[in-house]
């Protein structure tokens, strides 16, 4: 199965913007447990704009 390099490059801004982490470390993450960091980096800004 391929990713949609689009689809990846916003995944790995995404956490790579609140969490500074590098490159290497964001694509080093198994898929389903970088899905998972951008679903709770969501969470979390949700839940500080007041919209959670």
């Amino acid at each position: 199965m391929t990713y949609a390099p689009d689809r990846l490059y916003e995944e790995v801004a995404y956490v790579a913007y609140h969490f500074h982490w590098s490159l290497e470390e964001i694509l080093d993450l198994e898929h389903t447990t970088r899905r998972r960091f951008v679903a709770e980096i969501g969470s979390i800004n949700r839940r500080l704009s007041g919209d959670a």
